[in-house]
């Protein structure tokens, strides 16, 4: 009796129940993008990293695991390079140019010879100082291609010598030793990367470098990807944590003034429903009921939206990659459940307690 009252109920108000599925929805939609817009930015992250080849990557001491902005001395490159059962190393320089866009200074030889060469789709190589190599994403992004120029990169427009394939360490790169002068870090480099001759005593050189260079931030490069999660990044587990709580609160809003809306609609109904004997507990679980459905509707409606926003971001926002994270669906359903039921207690303790005469008369 329950679910016919239930579906009728919400075909006989098809627009109402089509807004509120939708506006639920649309809570899942923002809590499923931000999750794959973040677990896909730290996996493409990681993925790039392990584009450059290396084993293992030394960093100055307290560096983020996300952190480019602390330098540590050119001059102990050699060191690394002479470390028992280390084979080669390239040292780069990363400068931040704003919110999402930085460049990488390279040793264009060594890294080449460390990462396995670069994949050219256009243009080629360095031809002077002030060139730049740009990644496919990159260029797709902002629409240019190899000869064009890129303005005020460094207080200079810079022609793109080449576009590359994407995956090797960063989306624009530049000449190690001019970035160096341009941004007057002379003999400063943000990290080294090396290459071991056994791959098998990887953990071993990392952890013996480790002791050897105690100031420095040493990982190998199996650790450093592992560690590129939301769990181990605070401030992107909090502001989770934060659009969550508004994703909850939306819920609640939604299905409050839905639910509200609709036991002020159906206060005649409720009325007849008491006169033939339901108790206070059944009109309440009508109700909740109701909520229920609509929030698995509006779940499954907010899993179908986030393929859309995977769509926009790839067509208009290339280099913020989101992926699917079909683990957080029950979980992004939860939520809206949880949030739609939290906002339908009033509503539901209000048509629970009507008194049947007051609703009979009701018009």
């Amino acid at each position: 009796m329950i679910p016919r009252l239930v579906f009728e109920n919400l075909k006989h108000r098809p627009i109402r129940t089509a807004l509120s599925a939708v506006a639920i929805g649309l809570q899942v939609t923002m809590v499923l993008t931000l999750v794959g817009v973040s677990r896909g930015m730290l996996d493409e992250s990681a993925r790039r990293q392990k584009g450059t080849n290396a084993d293992i990557v030394i960093r100055a001491g307290g560096s983020a695991i996300l952190g480019f902005g602390v330098e540590f001395t050119a001059k102990l490159e050699p060191a690394f390079r002479q470390y028992p059962g280390v084979a080669d190393t390239t040292g780069i320089l990363v400068q931040s140019l704003g919110m999402l866009d930085g460049i990488t200074g390279i040793d264009y030889d060594s890294f080449n010879r460390m990462s396995g060469g670069f994949k050219f789709i256009e243009g080629g190589p360095f031809t002077n100082p002030d060139e730049i190599l740009v990644d496919d994403i990159y260029a797709r992004s902002k629409g240019v291609k190899a000869g064009d120029y890129v303005k005020n990169i460094l207080g200079a427009d810079r022609k793109i010598a080449g576009v590359v394939e994407s995956g090797k360490l960063s989306r624009m790169f530049m000449q190690r030793a001019r970035l160096q002068e341009l941004t007057g870090k002379s003999e400063k480099y943000t990290a080294v990367y090396v290459k071991v001759a056994d791959p098998s005593k990887t953990e071993e050189i990392a952890k013996g470098m480790s002791d050897k260079f105690p100031n420095n931030s040493i990982f190998s490069m199996e650790e450093l990807a592992s560690l590129m999660s939301v769990n181990n990044i605070p401030m992107l587990r909090t502001f989770i944590r934060v659009v969550i709580g508004l994703g909850v609160f939306i819920g609640f809003l939604v299905v409050f003034l839905s639910m509200y809306t609709a036991v002020l609609e159906r206060t005649r109904e409720i009325g007849i429903l008491k006169a033939l004997g339901a108790s206070p507990s059944y009109i309440l679980s009508i109700l909740l009921t109701e909520t229920v459905l609509l929030s698995l509707i509006g779940s499954v409606l907010g899993v179908i939206f986030t393929f859309g926003t995977r769509w926009i971001m790839h067509v208009f926002v290339p280099e913020m990659v989101q992926i699917t994270t079909p683990d957080w669906w029950p979980i992004a359903g939860g939520i809206a459940v949880v949030g739609s039921l939290v906002g339908a207690v009033y509503p539901g303790l209000k048509a629970a307690k009507q008194d049947a005469i007051e609703a009979l008369a009701y018009d």
